[in-house]
């Protein structure tokens, strides 16, 4: 049996209350004894037990932001599909809420939620630098569950502006998501080459690219766990709703044409498609299990993400100014790799809807009925959660592999749907249905991860990060607002915009691939220095606390570096690195800056 690695404080050795060497034990032991260090005591053990727990503290946040973000989709989803099927229902409106104006509190309610984000882009850095990275996130999961808690009580004072609150929660909460998980990959290298750092220097970065392998890991978890929101969504159809629906042999009476031969959506479908109409108390029942689900993703994240920034670095984000804050996410289009993936972004948020009003709508529930949607949607759903998992495959691929093999598998399936119209009401081919809603996943799921680990590969620098991944959800909310102006039109339409959109993500992301393979420096904006409030005494220090990493590198031996080719102010002549000049003309101390001083004062 090996002896503890630490001795019990205390406890008596071979010979009773003393030591080997005579020393009394217990409350008259010497003080060196006592508060001294353990005679056992093993450095570089505990440095490693301390890094393996910050380890698995990274890994607890993933898997808490992840879950978090799943079920907080998957309420918003299950909710909206569950009130959209009831409110078309014509007898449910009558009976429920008479002449209250249903469809139209529902259209202004889906206006709200597409069109608002479409300012995103003006207020979510703000947001984001203003509150932090977590509790964004946090902010974003409760306006979510406002939005499900605003169904108790349907009415246009209560779901339309919770549906406005939520158009203005949805980019800040998937832009602050992906900046978490790229963070998180970041601080996981941190912790797991602890000792090269020690080496190198607290100050001096890690080299470029090294945490990619971990943002790989982490962004198939977070995807596999956002794509399993789809089928925690259908949970309210298979298990309530579906018992109340009419068979297709009534909804799909006078439905004509589906698929590539369909106008709209779901045009001749009938106008009642519920046998019973459900009772209040077990909707009540229903909703108040969505409501419970929403606040426990608002604990997962509140109780169990930890803080993206340390104290100090988030005093530095905000203290570039606000405007900067403001002028940034517009300044960074001018980097040739944000302009030619914006393609990719558009395209990303038409094939989501795509496959829930395209796949689903137009193809399944036109052909083989309103009751087997969520069956449709689950195929897709664990498709693209299991699918995930090959974003991996760029551990050992080249890196446009798996973005491109998602794009070639969509360029397949849009051509077999432009020629494929199912016959109504006929269910022997509802096998191809399922395949091509999981296929369709599979394509999503290299979509999405390819496009959020290439982002947080090129940009690595921490003080950029929200503007690039406020960006790419930014398209994706222009995108949806589009798919929305263009419900109408014919489902060829559709597959040709959606075609001649991804042959161009596809073209414009291997241009850019080419020119940065040609050494093309990409032109970025310079983050400006923070400008910190001098209070205290802590600034007199010669160690600035609060100095971030690139100020840190500016300041270092040899110059410092450059993060991502941003741009170097100048040094004025005769202020290069080195002492402070004496005499009248040295720059002023923190101390005389604090007093609103200029520096010493004319003789």
């Amino acid at each position: 049996m090996e002896p503890p690695l630490y001795p019990v404080a205390g406890a008596s050795g071979p010979q009773g209350d003393e030591d080997r060497l005579g020393d009394p034990d217990g409350p008259e032991a010497p003080l060196d004894e006592l508060v001294g260090a353990y005679p056992n005591y093993n450095e570089e053990e505990e440095e490693r037990r301390y890094y393996r727990r910050k380890r698995l503290g990274v890994l607890k946040n993933v898997l808490a932001a992840s879950a978090g973000g799943a079920l907080t989709y998957g309420v918003y989803l299950g909710l909206l599909q569950m009130q959209l099927i009831l409110h078309y229902d014509e007898t449910y409106r009558e009976v429920k809420y008479g002449d209250m104006g249903l469809p139209d509190i529902d259209s202004k309610m889906l206006m709200g939620i597409n069109v608002t984000p479409i300012a995103a882009l003006l207020y979510t850095p703000v947001l984001i630098r203003f509150f932090g990275t977590k509790w964004m996130m946090f902010l974003a999961v409760g306006i979510y569950a406002l939005f499900v808690s605003t169904n108790y009580w349907e009415r246009y004072y209560t779901l339309v502006p919770s549906a406005v609150a939520l158009g203005m929660a949805i980019v800040p909460l998937w832009a602050s998501m992906g900046n978490y998980i790229t963070r998180m990959s970041q601080k996981y290298y941190e912790y797991s080459h602890y000792k090269e750092q020690d080496e190198q220097g607290l100050q001096q970065r890690p080299p470029r690219g090294s945490h990619a392998p971990y943002l790989l890991v982490f962004q198939a978890i977070f995807y596999s766990f956002f794509h399993l929101s789809f089928a925690c969504a259908q949970l309210p159809m298979i298990y309530f709703l579906n018992h109340y629906l009419y068979d297709l042999n009534h909804t799909l009476f006078n439905v004509q044409s589906c698929g590539t031969h369909s106008h709209g959506i779901l045009s001749g479908f009938n106008k009642t498609v519920l046998r019973t109409l459900p009772r209040s108390r077990n909707l009540i029942v229903v909703e108040s299990v969505l409501m419970a689900v929403a606040f426990l993703a608002m604990l997962l994240v509140l109780g169990l993400c930890g803080a993206a920034y340390r104290p100090t670095e988030e005093i530095d984000l905000r203290s570039v100014g606000w405007g900067n804050i403001f002028q940034l996410p517009f300044k960074h289009m001018r980097d040739f790799r944000l302009r030619h993936l914006v393609p990719f972004f558009i395209y990303s948020g038409f094939e989501v809807l795509f496959a829930c009003t395209g796949i689903a709508l137009g193809y399944g529930v036109c052909s083989v009925g309103l009751e087997r949607l969520a069956y449709l949607l689950v195929a897709y759903s664990l498709g693209a959660s299991v699918a995930s998992v090959l974003g991996l495959l760029g551990l050992w691929l080249p890196r446009p592999v798996p973005l491109l093999a998602g794009a070639g598998l969509h360029l397949l399936l849009t051509l077999c749907l432009f020629f494929w119209a199912p016959v109504p009401r006929v269910l022997q081919h509802s096998w191809i249905l399922y395949m091509a809603a999981a296929l369709w996943g599979v394509g999503s799921a290299l979509n999405k991860t390819g496009l959020s680990t290439l982002l947080g590969i090129l940009y690595e620098d921490k003080e950029r990060q929200d503007f690039i991944f406020t960006i790419y959800h930014w398209w994706q909310a222009v995108a949806i607002f589009i798919v929305y102006l263009g419900s109408s039109l014919p489902m060829k339409a559709k597959l040709v915009v959606l075609l001649l959109t991804l042959l161009a993500a596809a073209i414009s992301y291997l241009r850019m691939e080419q020119k940065l393979r040609r050494g093309v420096v990409p032109r970025q904006p310079r983050i400006p220095r923070p400008q910190h409030k001098v209070r205290g005494y802590r600034y007199l220090e010669e160690d600035n606390s609060d100095e971030s990493d690139t100020e840190g590198e500016r300041g270092g031996v040899g110059g410092g570096g450059r993060g991502d080719n941003a741009e170097e102010e100048a040094l004025p002549a005769g202020h290069g690195p080195g002492p402070e000049p004496a005499g009248p003309h040295r720059r002023a101390c923190p101390y005389e800056q604090a007093l609103g001083g200029d520096g010493p004062e004319e003789q």
